[in-house]
């Protein structure tokens, strides 16, 4: 009876330290970022105003991400990620629109990202469901929307540089690193029978970073369906709508038929400074049976970081966009008229200014604000979605930040 105690504990044990290894093996994260700030604009329809705001300098988020070991190299991945309004809590941040049967407009709960997948370190990853496109993963990080969205990235998002649209029903591939270089691509199911071009997106891109030097470049595409709907394979076809761009319908889910956006850029870290450069051209082909005319941007944009210290970081930034006008843009009378309907181009230079102090490896406060000057467009700073009344905004945030 003694020896069979004794076999049972030793059994129990042994258990215990082979469930504790198996343990030891998967490890899940959860993790997030909140920011609210104060902010200023000068030009809000002819008024100014004065607001809380979030993710002025980084997104409101939070999510889990985990892997498990399953030996020879190989790992399964996993991330879902929400956004949020931190002034109300509410479900915010990218897409997908959706819209019930009483016509209001709905979010999903992890908007963000939320994939399963396999990683090896030899062969790759391959990830499944809703992701970032391959040039936002690869090429929005050597931009100024890294530091802030609401004072460096592009004005209206018209390039996709802040992320306006996720990828979802996505197919991804990540090559491993070889000699500092990285390539991956994806591709998004339409979900249409009999047509499997519509509702579908796909991107690639590809990174290649030596010493202090990296650069990036790649193609994102999308297609909408019969009807001009992106509801499967891209989230929101809000592209340079606060900039009076807004397709045809645009409140009831209409999207521009097709939208390919190319997009390069470069970084060189020396000393105590970083300098960047990006360029992106973007096309977007109207759907003519919903009244939408065919629009295109070319986006040049430049970058100087100053880290002054271990915990002060200065930036300075300057955005010029050129492509076509919107038909809807009149300085002096406001969003509802057709009086610039056949100015052909139009032109925007967006200068941008931000300070960043360190508190904790967690915590920083910051002072951010950019100036925009349009012709030819309504003025809209960055990608704050704030439409002037005209060719002018001023934008100014300062607030506090938060990871974990």
């Amino acid at each position: 009876m003694k020896n069979s105690k004794i076999k049972a504990s030793v059994i129990a044990v042994a258990a215990f330290a082979v469930s504790s290894a198996a343990m030891a093996q998967s490890s899940v994260t959860l993790y997030g970022m909140l920011d609210s700030s104060i902010g200023y604009t000068s030009n809000v329809g002819g008024k100014s105003l004065v607001a809380m705001e979030g993710g002025a300098s980084g997104s409101n988020k939070w999510g889990m991400k985990g892997e498990e070991d399953l030996g020879g190299g190989l790992k399964a991945v996993f991330k879902i990620e929400n956004g949020f309004n931190i002034g109300n809590g509410r479900i915010g941040g990218q897409g997908p629109i959706a819209f019930n049967a009483a016509g209001a407009q709905t979010r999903s709960l992890f908007n963000r990202q939320a994939f399963v997948g396999l990683s090896s370190d030899q062969y790759g990853t391959v990830r499944l469901g809703r992701q970032l496109d391959a040039v936002t993963e690869m090429v929005q990080g050597l931009t100024g929307d890294n530091i802030s969205a609401y004072a460096f990235s592009t004005p209206g998002d018209v390039d996709n540089n802040d992320n306006t649209t996720n990828q979802n029903n996505a197919v991804k591939y990540i090559t491993p690193v070889i000699a500092g270089f990285q390539a991956e691509g994806a591709y998004s199911f339409g979900g249409v029978a009999g047509s499997n071009g519509q509702n579908q997106s796909w991107s690639v891109a590809a990174d290649y970073a030596q010493g202090g030097l990296t650069v990036a470049g790649g193609y994102f595409r999308a297609d909408s369906d019969a009807n001009s709907f992106w509801g499967n394979a891209t989230a929101q076809p809000s592209f340079g709508n606060a900039l009076g761009y807004a397709p045809a319908g645009y409140n009831q889910g209409v999207a521009f038929k097709k939208a390919g956006i190319a997009q390069i850029a470069g970084q060189y870290q020396f000393g105590q400074f970083t300098a960047g450069l990006r360029y992106s051209n973007a096309q977007y082909q109207g759907n003519p049976v919903a009244g939408q005319n065919s629009i295109h941007f070319n986006v040049i944009g430049a970058l100087l970081q100053y880290q002054a210290n271990a915990a002060l970081s200065l930036a300075a930034g300057y955005t010029y966009v050129y492509g076509s006008a919107a038909a809807n843009f009149d300085p002096n009378a406001g969003t509802s008229t057709t009086k610039f309907a056949n100015s052909t181009m139009s032109s925007t230079n967006q200068a941008s200014l931000g300070a960043t102090y360190s508190l904790s490896k967690s915590t920083s406060v910051y002072a951010m604000g950019a100036y925009v000057h349009a012709q030819g467009a309504f003025a809209s700073a960055a990608d704050s979605g704030a439409t002037a009344s005209g060719g002018t905004q001023w934008k100014a945030n300062v607030g506090i930040y938060h990871g974990f």
